[in-house]
């Protein structure tokens, strides 16, 4: 068992590399993009029934629809990564919460509160807000 395990190391190690060195960037990037991304939720976010409008809610349609699909690309991204980070270096938890955040999927509203109301998601989150001196999210 140990031979196969130290052949299939030895034929990819290329791969193994490759994968160390991504995890690597990932959590490092995570620390750093994490409280830059949570600090901008406003702190009322959770507390309404419906999902409150944009910042670009008046914008031209074109550049509206380049936004929805930058953010909807980087949701996904966050969300793949965050589960990668379920199991190697990273805040994993966290980037699939932000990476929901950005997604626009149907009832994804209600989804996140009822995932904020989540002491284990909760906790870290007002954690960062409080360490940069933002208010904390109130939830309903």
């Amino acid at each position: 068992m140990l031979e196969n395990v130290t052949q299939f190391a030895e034929q990819n190690q290329a791969i193994l590399w490759a994968i160390g060195v991504a995890s690597i960037v990932a959590f490092v990037a995570s620390l750093f993009t994490m409280p830059a991304i949570i600090i901008r939720i406003p702190a009322d976010y959770f507390q309404h029934d419906t999902r409150p409008p944009g910042r670009f809610v008046d914008a031209h349609p074109a550049l509206r629809l380049v936004l929805r699909i930058c953010k909807n690309v980087l949701g996904v991204v966050m969300l793949l990564a965050g589960t990668a980070m379920l199991v190697l270096p990273g805040q994993g938890l966290l980037t699939i919460f932000v990476g929901l955040l950005l997604l626009d999927i149907p009832r994804k509203y209600q989804f996140e509160q009822w995932l904020v109301r989540k002491r284990i998601v909760h906790r870290p989150i007002n954690w960062y807000r409080k360490r940069h001196e933002r208010e904390p999210l109130r939830v309903a």
